[in-house]
């Protein structure tokens, strides 16, 4: 049985962007809960700059943009959950050759 076509003209899809309620960073993962429910990881590597940061460093965090984000003030690292979920790992800056 079909979705007759007056039903299907009151579906509404709300798109709702992912928002982090908490993060969690080990030496293999960073692990991302979000407020609806879902929890999403990547290799710990996909953040060069998360990998080579101490344990305190990893820590100290700051969620930004009411969850789309979050942010290493001590490394200067931004990872946000779109990122995370469509598959975006940092890239290492490249030195300008003298």
């Amino acid at each position: 049985m079909g979705i007759n076509e007056s039903h299907a003209n009151r579906l509404v899809y709300a798109i709702v962007e992912p928002r982090i309620k908490h993060i969690e960073v080990t030496d293999e993962a960073i692990t991302a809960h979000l407020v609806d429910g879902r929890v999403i990881s990547v290799p710990l590597a996909w953040s060069w700059r998360l990998a080579e940061a101490t344990e305190e460093q990893r820590r100290h965090f700051e969620i930004i943009g009411d969850g789309q984000g979050v942010h290493w003030p001590d490394i200067d690292e931004d990872i946000s959950a779109k990122g995370m979920l469509y598959g975006v790992p940092a890239r290492r800056p490249k030195h300008a050759l003298v």
